[in-house]
């Protein structure tokens, strides 16, 4: 049995419903209200069912003789009404039949007459821990229902994380690249348009590089100077700045939405882009929903950085092919030099060798001989090295 502290601190309203005063007192005055409850009192149905309109009672006891409409009725009456409170019927000792019509359309208890206060007491404790667990299973599905769509929604954002992360990756093509962070940033963010626009090194400004579902009056700005207002803010900042509702209309995203949120895109500190996301509604972008933004231009500034070092990597491989190129040059000019030098010297070695120039000492021979075996060396080396499939630039 409930303590009177217990029942005091819960105040659950009572509606008594009877004809009787000496009854209504009975059960109101002495039984509930020193219990803590908040106690009403009716003397008919039509009363009884003005009173349980304003002010939806948790329990309801109603005798089921009374003036008027029956308790039963009242309790079809007020099941139409949409009041779905409990109710414990008052029957006398005989009226099996009348008690098993009111279970039927739906009664939790019977009290029967003359009506004794522990009784009462009895059946309304037990109707209303019934009620009370009822509300606890409620509210706990209500919380498992929230708690689901609150892991499902996480999931989601993360599968949208990954999947950019993916794309940082495989995708070569910027433009595709920067159009499925958009996508991404507006599926995590529940947003309903937005937009990445990238600096330009030499005017400094920020042009729109992808979007998604822009109006016609902004997206015609494509690969052109996108001045919002709020952007120039996080460009001189470098923190995410989120602004929803009467402070927004002084910047010209409010032609947009009433909620709005713009993160920077850094590399090495320094902001070189930038990631806006609008809401038509005047809802605050959240703080973890900034975070999940936050992830999603690291991934633009990854791909931004890393296109930038393979330009650098693409220029210092043409300038080392040009390198190459130069040297292989160099090295075939004198290849074929030294080639037209040996044959030079042979003719008139060969000459001397013959003895059409005067005889020769046979030490003079030997020395001549010893010089056109290495310059016969030196040519087929050469040839052979000519002949050989060079490695070209």
């Amino acid at each position: 049995m409930l303590s009177s502290i217990d029942m005091a601190l819960s105040a659950e309203r009572i509606l008594v419903v009877e004809s009787d005063p000496d009854i209504s007192d009975l059960i109101a005055r002495q039984a509930l209200k020193p219990l803590g409850y908040q106690v009403s009192v009716a003397i008919d149905a039509a009363s009884a069912i003005r009173l349980a309109v304003q002010a939806a009672p948790d329990l309801i006891i109603a005798n089921l003789v009374l003036p008027g409409l029956s308790g039963k009725d009242l309790l079809v009456a007020l099941t139409s009404q949409g009041i779905s409170a409990p109710f414990i019927v008052l029957a006398n000792k005989g009226n099996e039949t009348d008690v098993i019509q009111a279970f039927r359309l739906g009664a939790a208890d019977y009290v029967t007459t003359p009506v004794r206060e522990a009784e009462v007491v009895s059946a309304v404790e037990r109707v209303l821990k019934q009620t009370r667990e009822g509300r606890a299973r409620e509210q706990l599905d209500r919380q498992l229902k929230q708690a689901n769509t609150e892991l499902q929604r996480r999931v989601r954002e993360l599968t949208t994380i990954f999947a950019i992360g993916q794309a940082v990756i495989s995708i070569t093509d910027q433009r595709v690249l920067f159009e499925k962070i958009v996508e991404g940033a507006a599926q995590v963010s529940e947003a309903d348009m937005g937009w990445l626009s990238l600096r330009d090194e030499k005017t400094r400004a920020f042009h729109l590089s992808a979007h998604l579902k822009l109006p016609e009056a902004w997206a015609k700005k494509m690969n052109q100077p996108l001045d919002d207002g709020m952007g120039g803010l996080v460009a001189l900042s470098g923190e995410t700045l989120a602004i929803n509702g009467d402070p927004l209309k002084q910047f010209k995203m409010a032609q947009l939405g009433k909620s709005a949120v713009v993160v920077p895109i850094k590399a090495q500190n320094e902001v070189i882009g930038l990631l806006a996301m609008v809401r038509k509604a005047d809802r605050p972008i959240e703080q973890s929903t900034q975070s999940l933004l936050e992830a999603l231009a690291d991934y633009a500034s990854i791909s931004l950085v890393n296109a930038q070092l393979f330009r650098a990597l693409a220029q210092s491989a043409d300038v080392a092919q040009k390198g190459e190129k130069r040297r292989y040059d160099r090295f075939e000019g004198l290849r074929r030099e030294i080639q037209e030098q040996v044959q030079a010297a042979q003719y008139p070695l060969q000459m001397l060798l013959s003895d059409q120039m005067g005889s020769l000492t046979a030490d003079q021979r030997k020395a001549l001989n010893t010089i056109r075996i290495a310059l016969e060396r030196m040519s087929l080396l050469t040839s052979r090295e000519a002949t050989k499939p060079l490695r070209r630039p």
